[in-house]
């Protein structure tokens, strides 16, 4: 007589062994066909698994987010089943769970086409109408790699044959299809549907260059068909806001293969990367920050030291002069511990807040470099803060302060907060990082701040707080942290003077709000999809004329703003008014002003917004007044 104890803590009590089914049918005929698998004992399982004993079970459906990966691992499968039904000859391989959808990898003798992703999704949805039963099987390890083999499947052989040979191995079959799974999965392929294939790409066999190119079909799955009409607009919107695509539109700044990983600014992105820069600048300087420049070359031994060359390894850029080795920076924390050092501190000295626009240098893989996404040269607005241990909650906090300050001017009010607890792999003792990961979840409980728990994600050297922000389309990008370090200073020989004479280690805190500039900036690209508030925008005038009679008004006008400074230019090109106002739009200038007869007599200008709204005639002044005034509010 199985007891089952539901989350709400009622339980059903069953005279004989029943499935996860059975038990939600005896709960409800809506919940039995929302039932996709069960949580028996914290543990996922199908819907199909018979219960002998007493347990907790949470019954999933698509609302949970277990659910929604299981939809896109069957998924994965129907996508699958489907390849073979179409292309008999192409073997599968694997097919995983990824953000927000799945993919599965395929050898096939010829690449496959648009036209044949529209047939295999068309398939998918034919096997969905047939509702066909998924059954789960077990085989030991040897009579499935036989299974596979004369199904002809002899990748799929491959990874069975390197599982230890004691090991059972679950199976799903669906129809004709059968692979290789530990699961759970949806009872029907009729639970699927709300789902789009949505590109092919190539994909190493086990992500080795040396083997096979095989073809990657990556979709997307989701719990309803409106779920995944949002994620497509999403991806949609994405498309349109691609920085890499606007940066060439707006002529902001491009990368090429010889400088991988390395941005070339053009003037109007250098611009709002100053503007940026500038900003942070000014708010480090009223928060008690002194601004520091530290060395790009440092020999090797300071990185050892710190344990920064053990961790990064190849990730460090080298090289060698006079018989030393040197590291380009990967970062800039040990050399501000070099500047704490030069001059002896007592702890009246303290909290010193050191901060850098360090330029760093990571050997970052060629195939994860993306735009100002990732890069191998980047800045960051860097700072590092040398206190006691009685200074870390003020500091935690005040830094808090200041990061949501900031943020809310970029137009970010979403803010995602996690705490990262020590790694496996780390520096210093487990009481440090006791003390360490207690008072950076003390300094968020004190502020009651909502956040989650990242178990084993701190950085090698110490815990860390990660602030992530959710742009206008839903997509979160992590940007700030602060980390607490007990070690590092100890191990670079910092310390001060305490109230009775000792010598102490001071805690050292990393932090940053944007993280690295050129991502921020990237960031910000794809945010306001280009069209940048007043204060960020590279050029927030232009000037145009509507004949060659109104040159030197327009001129005159455009100099007094410039001296006001007003990011202006001028358009005095023999061309129509209407040309010349669609192609200013086009390249997202906040404001035109355009000057004709009647401007040139009345000594006003006629503005217009990027959005096309007419707002009238206006006096150099007025626009200056109303100019500075959307730069005050960063509208």
């Amino acid at each position: 007589m199985p007891v089952i104890t539901l989350p709400d803590g009622s339980q059903r009590i069953f005279e004989e062994a029943v499935t996860i089914m059975d038990v939600a049918k005896s709960i409800g005929t809506g919940l039995a066909k929302a039932t996709l698998a069960g949580r028996v004992d914290g543990q996922l399982r199908d819907s199909s698994t018979v219960l002998n004993d007493d347990v907790a079970l949470q019954i999933v459906t698509v609302k949970d987010a277990d659910g929604v990966d299981i939809i896109r691992h069957s998924s994965a499968h129907l996508l699958a089943q489907a390849v073979k039904q179409l292309f008999p000859s192409a073997q599968v391989t694997i097919g995983p769970v990824i953000e927000n959808g799945f993919f599965y990898d395929f050898s096939y003798e010829r690449p496959f086409t648009p036209d044949d992703l529209e047939a295999i999704e068309q398939k998918m949805q034919e096997l969905v109408k047939q509702d066909l039963p998924i059954a789960r099987s077990v085989l030991v390890r040897d009579e499935a790699v036989n299974f596979f083999k004369q199904l002809g499947e002899n990748y799929k052989a491959e990874i069975i044959a390197s599982i230890p040979s004691n090991e059972d191995l679950s199976l799903y079959t669906q129809g004709e299809f059968t692979d290789l799974c530990r699961g759970p999965h949806v009872p029907n392929t009729g639970k699927l549907g709300a789902f789009k294939l949505t590109k092919i790409a190539g994909a190493y066999w086990r992500g080795d260059s040396n083997n096979e190119m095989l073809q990657r079909i990556y979709g997307t799955a989701w719990g309803d068909t409106k779920e995944l009409k949002e994620y497509l607009h999403r991806l949609e919107e994405a498309e349109k806001r691609d920085h890499r695509k606007l940066g060439k539109t707006l002529d902001l700044f491009h990368t090429q293969e010889e400088a991988p990983g390395m941005v070339f600014w053009h003037e109007k992105g250098w611009t709002i990367y100053q503007q940026i820069e500038q900003y942070i600048r000014a708010k480090l300087r009223v928060n008690g920050y002194a601004e520091v420049k530290t060395p790009q070359l440092v020999d090797r031994s300071l990185w050892e030291k710190s344990g920064h060359w053990d961790k990064f390894g190849n990730m460090i850029f080298t090289t060698h002069s006079e018989n030393r080795d040197y590291a380009i920076k990967p970062m800039n924390c040990p050399c501000h511990i070099q500047i704490f050092n030069q001059k002896l501190k007592s702890y009246r000295d303290l909290p010193i807040r050191l901060a850098e626009f360090g330029s760093c240098h990571r050997n970052e893989p060629s195939g994860t470099l993306h735009g100002l996404m990732r890069v191998r040269n980047f800045v960051q607005d860097d700072a590092h803060i040398f206190c006691t241990e009685e200074q870390i909650q003020s500091e935690v906090s005040t830094f808090i302060d200041l990061l949501f300050e900031v943020y809310k001017d970029f137009g970010f009010e979403d803010v995602i907060i996690k705490l990262s607890t020590r790694p496996e792999n780390r520096v210093g003792d487990d009481s440090v990082w006791d003390k360490a990961e207690q008072a950076l979840e003390l300094a968020l409980n004190n502020k009651k701040l909502a956040w989650d728990l990242q178990p084993g994600e701190g950085a090698f050297y110490g815990p860390k707080i990660e602030f992530s922000l959710k742009d206008c389309i839903g997509r979160v990008w992590q940007c700030g942290t602060i980390q607490v370090d007990f070690s590092m200073p100890g191990r670079l020989g910092a310390h001060y003077i305490d109230e009775d004479s000792s010598r102490q280690v001071p805690v050292m805190l990393h932090r940053a709000i944007l993280g690295s500039l050129e991502r921020f900036t990237g960031i910000l690209i794809e945010q306001h999809a280009g069209t940048f508030p007043v204060w960020l925008a590279p050029v927030q005038a232009m000037v145009l004329n509507i004949a060659s009679r109104h040159d030197d008004y327009a001129l005159e006008v455009m100099h007094e703003l410039e001296k006001n400074g007003v990011r202006i230019k001028i358009d005095l090109r023999n061309e129509k008014i209407g040309f010349k106002i669609r192609e200013h739009s086009m390249q997202r200038i906040p404001y035109l002003l355009i000057i004709g007869d009647k401007e040139l007599e009345n000594k006003t200008i006629t503005l217009r917004t990027q959005k096309g709204e007419d707002l009238g005639s206006l006096t150099v002044h007025e626009f200056m007044q109303r100019l500075q005034h959307d730069i005050a509010d960063k509208r």
